[in-house]
């Protein structure tokens, strides 16, 4: 709607790019076992899901057809 036409005021925007901490943060401290021990049952349950919905899955994928020279028929044609 309105546009200001005059720039900014504020001193600190422009100087925020050059702008540096003098406060480290806290060394990273190591995973305990606990943290260990569950990321990696997170990690082998994920896996056994994608295991196992892939050894489900795969009969679905197949065509059906166990013996190529074998057709089907149907029960209709069988009484004629």
């Amino acid at each position: 709607m309105f546009r200001r036409r005059e720039p900014v005021p504020f001193a600190f925007v422009a100087e925020a790019e050059r702008y540096r901490s003098n406060v480290t943060p806290p060394p990273r401290g190591g995973a305990s076992r606990s943290e260990l021990l569950g990321r990696t049952l997170v990690g082998l349950t994920v896996a056994a899901g994608l295991i196992g919905a892939l050894l489900f899955g795969m009969p679905s994928l197949e065509t059906g057809q166990q013996n190529p020279g074998h057709s089907q028929k149907s029960e209709a044609n069988a009484g004629r």
